[in-house]
């Protein structure tokens, strides 16, 4: 039977249900007078994220996303399984808005899409896994090889893509592809050294704070820095090529 977080981790599941809650709220005021369709289908992408997050990081801080998992030669170890359950739905919709901003096709759009679930879901039976260390690490290396080669797509098809429209846009990709490839990248480092993978480098509460102010970043800050360049995500930016014909 699980309990509420205490100390550090209720503060950081509270901060992060009102930070996501705040993002929607802000996402929503500033697209309710958008009236381009493009436009509109960005900002009802990037809604979404931060709302789907904040009912997450809701159900994790009232004790209903947390469980406990016996591991063999660990103990018991706290699972906060809503945390995957928000980053199976939310990180491909972060990648849709990518794909749209660089125009990627849609074998792309799969690819990327494909390759983000394979990554969540290893990661959430790597954390759910009961036989031992040797076993959670396995899985916590095949998600972040899935994350690796989603991180290379990234930087070589999606922007070979995006290096074909305007050049507003694409520097507004190149942006938001770094910030990404920078956030990302630390999830796994963040599982590694937490309770997750049994070594407890840090502790649960420095753990839940730092995927905290990761998901914080990822969401909203996201969402900030895309939706802020409104007129470089009109119908009007097309592709430069296009352009100079």
């Amino acid at each position: 039977m699980t309990t509420p977080a205490t100390g550090l981790e209720t503060w950081s599941l509270w901060i992060g249900t009102i930070g996501m809650t705040l993002g929607t709220l802000y996402f929503i005021a500033q697209g309710w007078s958008v009236r381009d369709a493009e436009q509109q289908e960005y900002y009802i992408i990037t809604i979404f994220i931060p709302a789907i997050a904040a009912a997450s990081y809701f159900s994790m801080a009232t004790g209903f996303g947390l469980i406990e998992v016996p591991v063999q030669g660990l103990g018991t170890l706290d699972i906060y399984w809503a945390r995957y359950a928000d980053w199976l739905f939310t990180t491909p919709l972060l990648l849709l808005d990518l794909a749209l901003l660089a125009g990627a096709d849609r074998n792309t759009i799969a690819t990327l899409v494909g390759l983000d679930v394979f990554m969540i879901v290893t990661g959430l039976v790597g954390a759910l896994a009961r036989e031992g260390a040797a076993v959670r690490l396995a899985w916590w290396g095949i998600s972040t090889g899935a994350l690796i080669v989603l991180l290379y797509y990234l930087l070589g098809t999606l922007s070979e893509q995006a290096s074909a429209m305007s050049g507003e846009r694409a520097a507004l990709f190149a942006r938001l592809r770094n910030l990404v490839l920078v956030l990302w990248s630390l999830y796994p480092v963040v599982w590694i050294l937490g309770t997750e993978s049994g070594f407890e480098i840090l502790p649960l509460g420095v753990e839940t704070a730092a995927f905290a102010v990761l998901d914080l970043a990822a969401k909203v800050g996201f969402g900030i820095v895309l939706l802020r360049s409104r007129s470089v995500l009109s119908g009007s930016a097309t592709r430069s090529a296009q352009t100079a014909d």
